[in-house]
């Protein structure tokens, strides 16, 4: 049977009382790396101070800006808002005004045939000699109209003016070659107006046969 190897006594004694030496050696990249900095994928035990950069927020130039444009914006609500109540103040009163004289027209309308019949009763007492009942009834009819008169109503009467036909409605025609042509002759029923509106036209008799009436200067201009 075969014997392991084994040293020989020569060669146990040459490596006998020796020792090697091993020497601390650095290698070239532990060399190059400085001092006091840890290796890369080391941790080290010194903390590391991170950069923060905080906010400062905006400027005092913009925060004035936007006080501005804030302000701005508040006041042209503020323009808004007083024009839209201006509006619906001015609209009201217009409208109160308008039934208001709605009101009155209707009132007046229903007086007139009141009115004629007091000028009826005026004119027969004229023509009939009644002198007592004249004067009373010619009292009563003045207070009416005047009382009219001071809420804005105005009497047509156009005799010896011109026709208008706006204002007054043509019932017959008479020749009459003294005036001028389309001449209100006689008012039979007088009419009434408020402002410029026509409550009632008057009933009147116009002329025919007579010379051309002439035409007022701003019509004849804008011909």
């Amino acid at each position: 049977m075969a014997q392991p190897n084994q040293p020989t006594p020569e060669r146990a004694a040459q490596g006998a009382g020796k020792s090697i030496p091993i020497e601390e050696t650095r290698s070239a990249a532990e060399e190059a790396q400085p001092q006091g900095q840890p290796e890369e994928g080391v941790a080290s035990d010194e903390p590391i101070e991170a950069e923060i950069i905080e906010d400062a927020g905006p400027s005092a130039d913009e925060q004035v800006a936007q006080a501005k444009a804030e302000m701005q914006e508040w006041q042209d609500k503020y323009m808004r808002l007083h024009a839209e109540w201006d509006t619906y103040r001015r609209r009201t009163t217009e409208q109160r005004e308008v039934e208001k004289a709605r009101a009155t027209e209707k009132l007046v309308t229903s007086l007139l045939p009141v009115i004629d019949d007091f000028e009826r009763t005026i004119d027969y007492a004229t023509k009939n000699g009644e002198g007592g009942l004249f004067d009373g009834v010619k009292a009563v009819h003045a207070k009416l109209v005047d009382v009219l008169k001071k809420d804005g109503v105005e009497v047509i009467d156009p005799t010896g003016e011109a026709f208008d036909a706006l204002e007054a409605q043509a019932v017959a025609t008479i020749d009459d070659a003294s005036v001028p042509d389309e001449t209100v002759s006689e008012v039979y029923q007088r009419g009434y107006k408020m402002g410029t509106k026509v409550l009632r036209p008057a009933m009147v008799t116009v002329t025919s046969g007579g010379p051309k009436r002439e035409k007022p200067q701003e019509d004849a201009g804008k011909q």
